[in-house]
């Protein structure tokens, strides 16, 4: 079981803002939020199944997943951990992949699945439930949403709760930063739970009550299970993703943070090049990457082959979607004059340039 309230495309600072809470039993091997070995993802991560129930991608891709709650889950199902995985590490849209998994929903226990391209603006939500329907497929819209252990913004008691509390804390906060471990301290381990007339009646009366709350903690025959831990997430519009976590170690609380920038420009891009990118179309990656830029001195040699770099930069989703302006503005004619290998200035390099183009 598990938690998550996000503000998605709505706020002026974070493309998207995460809280999520994980719920699982204590004695299973968990691995805390870190970038994976060999990989450009960011995430917890089961060590039982391999899986993960959130992680991110330095390409701003994201994705999370929260169990359905069911009386008789199928023991020999695939695992849902793998889902988020697989997006991940695949080149395909939030769409695409929510497509592939719904041909084959079927062979997992109820889910609900969020994918999201932070540089398409492009979320989808995905659940194989009720059982024995097509799954359900939805672009999820800006705003403020929750996600539980029902659909996507299930009226559920702890649901309505959180997304409550969120949105009076951002609107607290106005348009400037959150601090995110206030958030997770004030609105992630809240313990109140539902009345007996507001549990949904799927599994036992007691069950339910004790997995009603926010935050979790039960004694149960084969073990403790709660929240395991916290993590709140955020994207921002320049270009950087920083993460806060709260997570139970042998039996001790311990707390993790990082802050990278999320979007690395081609290797070649110079300062020069961006900024006139930026002023001609207005992008926000574009300042994503003047923040991260990397100055190589081995420009590209002509304006195919910076054509093929930009693209690159931008997406295959993003460049189909406005060639015609990213073209003609940015790239018709357009040559580099090589910097030589021993300037180290950081000027980047000088661009013929016809704004009237």
């Amino acid at each position: 079981m598990c938690i998550a309230a996000f503000i998605w495309q709505a706020h002026p600072l974070y493309e998207f803002l995460l809280l999520l809470n994980r719920d699982e039993y204590h004695n299973r091997p968990t691995k805390s939020v870190s970038w994976w070995k060999d990989s450009t993802i960011l995430g917890g991560r089961d060590e039982l199944a391999g899986g993960t129930w959130l992680a991110c991608t330095r390409e701003g891709r994201l994705a999370f997943l929260t169990n359905v709650l069911e009386l008789h889950p199928h023991p020999e199902a695939k695992s849902r951990g793998d889902l988020p995985v697989r997006f991940l590490e695949s080149r395909k849209s939030p769409m695409e992949f929510a497509k592939e998994v719904g041909k084959e929903a079927d062979q997992y226990n109820g889910f609900n699945l969020i994918l999201a391209d932070v540089s398409s603006k492009t979320m989808v939500y995905v659940s194989n439930r009720p059982k024995g329907q097509p799954a359900s497929i939805e672009v999820v819209s800006p705003g403020i949403h929750v996600l539980s252990n029902a659909r996507l913004d299930s009226p559920w008691h702890k649901a309505e709760r959180l997304g409550g509390n969120f949105k009076h804390l951002l609107g607290k906060y106005g348009k400037g930063e959150v601090p995110v471990k206030h958030m997770v301290e004030d609105l992630m381990r809240d313990t109140v739970k539902a009345d007996e007339s507001r549990l949904p009646h799927i599994c036992s009366t007691e069950w339910e009550k004790k997995l009603s709350s926010i935050f979790v903690e039960v004694d149960t025959p084969v073990g403790r299970y709660g929240t395991r831990s916290t993590v709140a997430l955020s994207l921002t519009a320049n270009g950087e993703v920083s993460f806060y976590e709260m997570y139970l170690e042998d039996e001790t609380w311990k707390e993790q943070t990082e802050f990278k920038p999320y979007k690395q420009p081609p290797r070649g891009m110079t300062t020069k090049v961006i900024l006139r990118v930026k002023e001609e179309i207005e992008r926000p990656l574009a300042a994503r990457c003047i923040r991260t830029a990397r100055h190589s001195y081995n420009e590209w040699p002509n304006a195919k082959d910076t054509m093929r770099k930009v693209k690159e930069m931008f997406g295959e989703q993003y460049w189909n979607a406005h060639q015609s302006q990213l073209k003609p503005k940015c790239l018709k004619g357009l040559q580099f004059s090589p910097c030589h290998e021993n300037d180290k200035s950081d000027k980047g390099v000088e661009i013929p340039w016809d704004s009237q183009e």
